[in-house]
């Protein structure tokens, strides 16, 4: 009994030591920094609808013609066939998609991603795309080859803008900086706002557009902007 209560008591004792620690970092300070980038993106995914059609004169140009014709107009443009994938057939399932070619009131389709540099090589493609053939262009993504080099050389420079803040006030309220004790890493805000040019507009057919396309007046992409913030405690000396 008396070794439980000993027991016990070297517990408790244990217990208020640990309470009692000195806090190592007694003063800091909170600062966030942050750093912004923007870039133009060369990695821009196109989806291109594909349908069926009647031709005058010539009747119906079924999805293998177009299909055909789709691609060879893509080499020719200079897209070699790894930047070319099937995104989807019309319908969730592709049994659908042949029950339909036996019907000719109903035109089948087909969509490609096609994933480009630069928004000239859009323009180049575009200009040699069937018109009737093509239901829908769509930008649905851009990004950057080496946007996560980006991100990391946003990050130094974003906790080398803490460290600054975080001097000049302590030198403020004249005190001296110490260790960083923490660093966070805050959500980081990525805008990209891709645009069109009109001759992209006009040649895809897409609603909405009603100007003329004139050449070499076009708008290009704009560019992405990248922001990071990182959050750093400092201790105070």
């Amino acid at each position: 009994m008396n070794r439980f209560i000993a027991i016990v008591f070297v517990c408790f004792l244990s217990t208020g030591l640990f309470a009692q620690a000195p806090n190592p970092f007694p003063k800091t300070i909170n600062v966030t920094g942050s750093a912004e980038l923007e870039i133009i993106p060369d990695e821009i995914y196109v989806v291109v609808t594909l349908k069926e059609y009647e031709k005058k004169g010539s009747g119906k140009m079924d999805l293998e013609k177009v299909k055909t014709d789709f691609l060879a107009t893509c080499r020719n443009a200079g897209m070699p066939d790894s930047v070319i994938s099937i995104a989807s057939y019309e319908g969730t399932n592709p049994r659908n998609w042949w029950s339909k070619k036996s019907k000719d009131e109903l035109y089948a389709t087909i969509a490609y991603q096609l994933k480009f540099t630069n928004s000239k090589k859009i323009d180049e493609l575009v200009r040699q795309l069937d018109d009737e053939a093509t239901k829908n262009f769509d930008v649905v993504r851009v990004s950057h080859s080496k946007i996560q080099e980006y991100r990391k050389q946003l990050k130094i420079q974003a906790i080398k803008a803490a460290k600054a803040k975080a001097e000049y006030l302590t030198e403020a309220v004249g005190e001296q900086l110490g260790v960083a004790v923490t660093i966070t890493e805050n959500q980081n805000n990525t805008s990209v706002v891709p645009l069109f040019n009109a001759n992209q507009l006009a040649k895809a057919n897409i609603a909405g557009y009603n100007g003329d396309w004139v050449e070499g007046a076009g708008i290009d992409f704009k560019k992405i902007r990248l922001i990071m913030e990182m959050n750093v405690v400092f201790a105070i000396k």
